[in-house]
């Protein structure tokens, strides 16, 4: 990947982070849009936009499928919308079109992570004293 698509993928990131943020009021969004990363076409005529939705429980269950489908419906019927005024900020010659999708990796490395907290919060304080019990 060259430079130029590069740094015109992290401004988009950017700018796109900042529109879902402000601009785009939909109730059927739940949770916290992240966009994780942007990946240019060479042409620059498309940009594969990748997102989390930060969810506050650790369960990876159906209704939170669901809400990751909706609100991927969600941004890719409002992409019309995100490419214009994304356009009027980055103030280039062409404006990508916009595809979202939703980014696995990130998301399974939050849980990981949630996981690895709650587990190390579980786990007993370091002075308790382990020496009154038989090892059987």
């Amino acid at each position: 990947m060259s430079q130029r698509l590069r740094r015109m993928g992290d401004q988009v990131q950017r700018e796109l982070a900042d529109l879902i943020r402000t601009e785009l009021k939909d109730p059927r969004i739940h949770g916290f849009i992240t966009v994780s990363a942007v990946k240019l076409s060479p042409d620059l005529g498309y940009a594969d936009v990748y997102v989390t939705v930060m969810q506050q429980s650790l369960e990876q269950d159906v209704q939170t499928e669901e809400a990751n489908a909706k609100t991927l419906d969600v941004l890719n019927s409002a992409a019309g919308y995100l490419r214009t005024e994304l356009g009027h900020r980055i103030k280039t010659r062409f404006t990508p079109r916009l595809r979202f999708h939703y980014d696995t990796v990130t998301a399974h490395g939050n849980y990981m992570n949630a996981l690895i907290t709650k587990a190390v919060a579980d786990l007993p304080p370091e002075d308790a004293d382990y020496s009154a019990t038989p090892l059987d």
